[in-house]
């Protein structure tokens, strides 16, 4: 199986007045195309800190990132928002969507950067919030949906580039139990359509949806552990 990402010794430091604080510590992480990996640690494991990287949010101070065969961890900030637009489709748990766009918009906004037409975005948008089980909300906007339709949006928006890796930021923190299971359902069917999915949470009961946990703890990776999933 092929390989979307593979890191090889990568470090970050703050500085922090006139220290430096060593985050990351040296991080070797292969994931293959079609995975779903639960990241996993507790507050100061430098977690946030590797997401923010394999997001592209962010370059390592040193160490190596290639993601769908790219080079990325030397890239400037223009290049990797085009990365990011690209390849990676992100979840977050707080759904970040244009209060005053529709359903629809919200969810072609990755398309218009990518350039294509309106037809095109419409008709794409159209499709992945079919898939999302959003047709009949297309001209909603988030303040007339439910936290989870709001966070279906934000999957739906994800999906719409065809991007290399969904990765999924604590995506049920803001939603009701009832609802964060079928948003987990939603990723499995997602990650059971072939795409690569990373998971980042606190949570054993969301980290048990994945294939693979990897734990980091003191900025380094403590255990990558594979596992029979819980749930189908």
């Amino acid at each position: 199986m092929s390989k979307v990402i593979e890191i090889r010794n990568i470090t970050r430091d703050f500085p922090l007045g006139s220290e430096i604080v060593k985050v990351l510590k040296g991080i070797d992480l292969d994931i293959d195309r079609g995975e779903y990996v639960a990241l996993m640690g507790p507050s100061g494991s430098g977690k946030s800190t590797l997401m923010n990287l394999l997001g592209c949010l962010d370059t390592p101070t040193s160490g190596s990132y290639i993601l769908n065969g790219e080079d990325v961890s030397k890239m400037s900030d223009d290049e990797l928002a085009e990365i990011r637009n690209k390849e990676i489709g992100f979840v977050f748990q707080t759904f970040n969507l244009l209060p005053r766009t529709t359903a629809l918009d919200n969810v072609a906004l990755p398309m218009v950067y990518a350039g294509y037409s309106k037809s095109e975005r419409r008709a794409r948008a159209e499709e992945v919030l079919t898939n999302v089980g959003l047709a009949d909300r297309m001209d909603h906007k988030p303040n007339q949906l439910s936290g989870g339709q709001r966070q279906r949006v934000a999957v739906g928006r994800a999906l719409i580039n065809n991007p290399s890796i969904i990765l999924a930021d604590e995506p049920t923190g803001n939603l009701d139990s009832v609802t964060s299971v079928e948003i987990m359902k939603l990723l499995d069917k997602i990650h059971a359509d072939g795409n690569t999915v990373i998971v980042v949470t606190h949570e054993e009961e969301i980290a048990r949806h994945a294939h693979r946990i990897v734990r980091l703890k003191d900025g380094m990776v403590e255990s990558d552990v594979k596992q029979d999933r819980v749930y189908n």
